[in-house]
């Protein structure tokens, strides 16, 4: 089957740095590029029509199977080996780690799973690194800690007229404990970060990859529908990158103080009928959004970008926590010095334990971690409505729904 459509394969499997590797349901190779054959140390000959196992260390081979059985009767596109480490096999028998994600495929009939792979042997070895340094580190400190405190009580028994300068040397080394504990923040929140941008790419791409392969194969007009489906999928997928991007942009902005805001005089209502007309493309069968009444006559002296972004987040956010069949509804009101917005809806809610952390940069209701997000988007909103002299809040139930309210100044001073 993929032999008749070598030439598609190839541009398509070529296109990528990461290892691409075909397997039909028997888990026998049918496809290979370039990348995956210099991985594993492998001719295309010397992969094709071999079976997986060649590429899978020999003491993973008793749990394989049953993980390959459960993937092809759930077919559903994930990471492989969440929770545990993976290891591939060269074929000089060298083991060496690495990230592998499953997609499952039906072409004429025939199930197909591809799996993209990556070597992580150089992030394994500067994760260890980082580990060790942190050690030493950790070390340094603890003997430094201690030779202070020693040194403090030896300058208390000389001389307690010095217990000024003791007190400086404590708060000195408050201090240093305090830098180390923001270092090493500082390192998390960056191991999540490149945690976080791997795996919302890698998603996206993987879906752009599959739909261009299968929308080569849809040439005869009466297909037209069928093609329309995969540039949507394809079109989606790039947008959704290009939001993930913008809030990048925006964060750097927000940290680096760089930010400048427009401030102008708009109408309310020009923002919701933006807000409203692009969310209605994403609304599910049957969801409806509720439009604010008599907002016509209100006005702000604002940045109108803010809001509408801080508009567009909370309903978007709406449509994507909620089933089918359900209402978004958004309400204005306006006093003499402030505007109100509230966004209701009655999707999945956030948990208790949760709704504290909600506005931390890169946090994901534990309810809401199988759904495509980054957990950056309430906390970019949170910061521009700050800076503006505004504020954000919610009130939710899981399982019930949840209201998020904007409170902006009319006229920003």
């Amino acid at each position: 089957m993929f032999q008749n459509n070598d030439r598609v394969f190839n541009v398509l499997f070529e296109a990528v740095s990461e290892g691409v590797i075909v397997v039909d349901k028997n888990q026998k190779i049918v496809a290979t590029n370039k990348s995956s054959e210099s991985m594993f140390g492998y001719t295309k000959e010397g992969l094709l029509n071999q079976h997986l196992n060649i590429l899978i260390p020999k003491s993973y081979h008793a749990n394989h199977g049953s993980h390959f059985d459960g993937f092809m009767k759930n077919k559903e596109s994930r990471k492989m080996g969440r929770g545990r480490d993976l290891y591939g096999r060269r074929q000089d028998g060298t083991i060496f780690p690495l990230e592998a994600g499953l997609n499952p495929l039906e072409i004429n009939g025939e199930s197909f799973i591809m799996t993209l792979v990556i070597d992580i042997t150089i992030r394994k070895r500067q994760e260890l690194e980082l580990l060790e340094l942190n050690t030493e580190l950790e070390q340094k400190v603890k003997e430094r800690t201690n030779e202070l405190s020693n040194m403090v009580e030896e300058l208390k028994i000389v001389n307690l007229q010095r217990d000024q300068e003791i007190k400086k040397r404590i708060e000195a080394q408050n201090r240093i404990s305090n830098a180390l504990k923001k270092e090493k923040e500082l390192n998390e929140l960056k191991t999540k970060f490149l945690s976080l941008v791997s795996h919302e790419f890698k998603t996206p791409l993987s879906g752009i990859l599959t739909s261009s392969m299968l929308l080569s194969k849809y040439k005869l007009t009466e297909q037209q529908e069928r093609r329309d489906k995969h540039i949507r999928t394809i079109s989606d997928k790039v947008h959704y990158l290009n939001n993930i991007l913008n809030d990048f942009l925006s964060i750097e902005k927000l940290e680096t103080g760089k930010m400048n805001y427009k401030l102008t005089t708009f109408k309310v209502s020009k923002v919701v009928n933006e807000v409203v007309y692009n969310a209605n493309m994403l609304l599910k069968d049957g969801q409806k959004i509720n439009y604010p009444e008599n907002i016509d006559d209100y006005s702000l002296y604002q940045d109108e970008k803010i809001l509408e972004l801080a508009l567009s987040n909370l309903v978007n956010n709406a449509i994507k926590y909620s089933s089918e069949n359900t209402i978004v509804d958004i309400h204005v009101k306006q006093d003499n010095t402030h505007t109100y917005f509230r966004i209701k809806d009655n999707g999945m809610g956030i948990p208790v334990k949760d709704q504290k952390s909600i506005f931390n940069r890169y946090f994901r209701a534990e309810n809401a971690l199988l759904v495509q997000g980054t957990g950056i988007g309430l906390n970019i909103v949170k910061s521009h409505l700050e800076n503006l002299g505004g504020t954000i809040s919610f009130v939710s139930e899981e399982n019930k729904g949840s209201i998020f309210t904007i409170k902006m100044q009319n006229k920003v001073e």
